[in-house]
């Protein structure tokens, strides 16, 4: 059992899924609990190794895909509260993946950009989180990955246009 995972969701994890009972097993709600508590712990450990969470690689994938952001705009595009954006903004200022400027159009908020420094190192949460994803998906074939990957993003793309983004947590 990985430190991050709770006594209660250990004890929803049975080792040998022969004793789980049928109907248990068939729960789609059930499953995807379970390979979510696994993901997340495989996740948080694996960015552990490099001292990053899942909400650096969260900021630094945003302003890498779309540029230099207010902290308001990442907050809305990466799900982070607003009153934990600060914490991680500092936390990534701090070992300089990323600059604080003020912007230029309105000087009472500032402008987020990510740093050579903040490339290089998302590069390598890519590769930690490419092989977790392996790691994670081992027992499926390329073309169930990639099928299984569509089926998870059409399901969240549905849930999320009646009910708004949960915050990555």
């Amino acid at each position: 059992m990985g430190a991050m995972t709770s006594r209660a969701e250990a004890a929803d994890m049975p080792n040998d899924q022969t004793e789980t009972p049928d109907r248990l097993r068939r729960r789609a709600s059930r499953l995807l609990s379970l390979i979510s508590a696994q993901s997340d712990r495989l996740v948080s450990e694996g960015l552990g190794r490099l001292d990053a969470r899942k909400w650096h690689y969260a900021v630094l994938a945003s302003l890498q895909e779309y540029g230099p952001d207010s902290q308001a705009t990442l907050s809305r595009r990466t799900g982070i509260y607003r009153s934990d954006m600060v914490g991680v903004l500092n936390e990534l200022a701090e070992r300089d993946f990323i600059e604080r400027a003020p912007d230029p159009e309105d000087r009472r908020r500032n402008v987020i950009t990510i740093t050579t420094q903040g490339r290089q190192h998302l590069r390598r949460l890519d590769k930690i989180l490419d092989d977790l994803h392996d790691e994670l998906l081992a027992p499926l074939t390329s073309a169930e990955r990639e099928q299984f990957t569509q089926t998870l993003t059409r399901l969240l793309d549905h849930h999320t246009r009646q009910a708004p983004h949960p915050p990555i947590s």
